[in-house]
């Protein structure tokens, strides 16, 4: 009897339980439904529910991210307009600036002469004609016939009267500028290679290192060595850095051809390629500098040395001017032209693909008409650049070497396009007609 009646008063048990999980269920389900009032002051407010507060919430929280997506995006189309806004205008050279001062490193250097102190110009007596419409309408003025190129070279070498920096009729065109440019570099020259008239030049006579501005005449050897481009090549440890320590992409093994050797080189900067291209020459290395220097001596690179092909060597040495000189031979070669302004390239090493990109950030980010280029950096030549770039129908050949860093470098060479681009195009002595200088 007594366990009859525990089982009796547990089933009791189980059914209260039941009953009240469902009432608590109810209750739940109709307050979530159906806000409850509280009385608050005089008035009845009504209050959400627990679920209720949490989906408010959320879709504040919603609503704040979708603003703040909104507000984001235009900003950053307020920022593209405004850069594409400040590329379109031209670059005012501000009266009076003065250059950046010279780094500790630049400061040691007893090689390279101080910068000269900007020249006051003036209108020539009785000219009536003001310094920069002069200026505006000898740069404007028809293009005259190159030089006939040297014997055996085939290559027109710049013919400057006298072997100066002169430009038409012996006038320097860089002093009838009234407000001269503030470089970072240390040395520069801007030729017009129709005219052969020095547009600017700073420095353009002194004899520095080069770096890998050598790989520029590496490829003109190459080019008109006439060796196959086919050829594979395979990197040794013979082409790895032992002077600077410098790493590559280019593992000891991988096998490419010579002219995806001669592109890395020109495009990408690449040592191991260079030095590939050099050990390879019939007769090795001694007879591929051999050539290059030979090749240096039919150009009229007077103030030019080589003594290997990557430019890694501080001993390779040569000034603007002659450097001007191999730009001008290099982009007559159309395949020099195509690697060297090339934006990337992929090479198959083996199982894995290698990617390479251009070391010229003009090249990669900008729309200036670059025809040729080559870069250059060791820490005895600073940053360097040679291009040729064609502005307006003309055929311009810049040199920058000697920069502290890579963004002086850049921002010298975007300030002598710009300043360039808006003399020969939208100059204000554009209808002037032209001038005796």
């Amino acid at each position: 009897m007594p366990t009859k009646s525990w089982s009796i008063m547990r089933q009791w048990q189980c059914a209260y339980t039941r009953l009240l999980r469902a009432l608590v269920l109810v209750v739940s389900v109709a307050a979530t439904a159906t806000p409850v009032t509280a009385q608050v002051g005089k008035g009845d407010v009504p209050v959400l529910s627990r679920a209720g507060m949490t989906l408010q919430v959320k879709q504040r929280a919603h609503k704040r991210k979708v603003t703040e997506a909104r507000a984001q995006r235009r900003l950053a189309a307020e920022r593209q307009v405004s850069r594409r806004q400040q590329k379109a205008r031209p670059v005012a050279v501000q009266k009076g600036a003065r250059m950046a001062a010279p780094s500790a490193r630049q400061t040691d250097r007893s090689r390279v002469p101080a910068v000269a102190q900007p020249v006051k110009v003036q209108a020539r007596p009785g000219s009536g004609v003001a310094a920069s419409d002069r200026f505006a309408a000898a740069m404007r003025a028809p293009a005259v016939p190159a030089a006939e190129p040297a014997a055996g070279t085939g290559a027109a070498a710049l013919a400057w009267p006298g072997d100066e920096a002169t430009g038409v009729q012996g006038q320097r065109l860089d002093t009838l500028w009234p407000e001269p440019l503030a470089l970072h570099s240390n040395a520069a020259l801007v030729v017009d290679r129709d005219t052969n008239a020095v547009l600017l030049g700073k420095n353009e006579a002194a004899v520095l290192p080069i770096a890998s501005l050598t790989k520029l005449m590496t490829g003109l050897v190459i080019a008109d060595a006439g060796l196959p481009l086919e050829e594979v090549l395979t990197i040794t440890d013979a082409d790895v850095d032992r002077l600077k320590g410098s790493g590559s992409r280019l593992a000891v093994g991988t096998r490419l051809t010579r002219g995806e050797a001669l592109h890395l080189a020109l495009m990408a900067s690449e040592n191991r390629a260079a030095h590939a291209l050099g050990r390879t020459y019939p007769g090795g290395l001694p007879a591929f500098v051999a050539a290059m220097n030979r090749k240096a001596a039919e150009l009229g690179m007077t103030q030019t040395r080589f003594v290997e092909p990557t430019g890694l060597s501080s001993d390779n040495r040569s000034s603007p001017r002659d450097l001007a000189r191999l730009a001008a031979a290099a982009a007559e070669r159309p395949l020099l032209r195509q690697l060297s302004t090339s934006p990337e390239y992929e090479l198959q090493a083996g199982k894995r693909v290698v990617h390479f990109r251009n070391s010229n950030r003009l090249v990669r980010e900008s729309e200036w008409n670059i025809l040729l280029q080559k870069t250059g950096y060791i820490r005895e030549a600073g940053r360097c650049v040679v291009m040729q770039v064609r502005l307006a129908g003309r055929d311009l050949i810049m040199v920058l070497m000697d920069a502290a860093n890579s963004t002086a470098r850049w921002a010298d060479a975007e300030r002598l396009l710009r300043w360039l681009d808006r003399t020969l195009v939208t100059g204000e002595a554009a209808t002037q007609p032209r001038v005796a200088l």
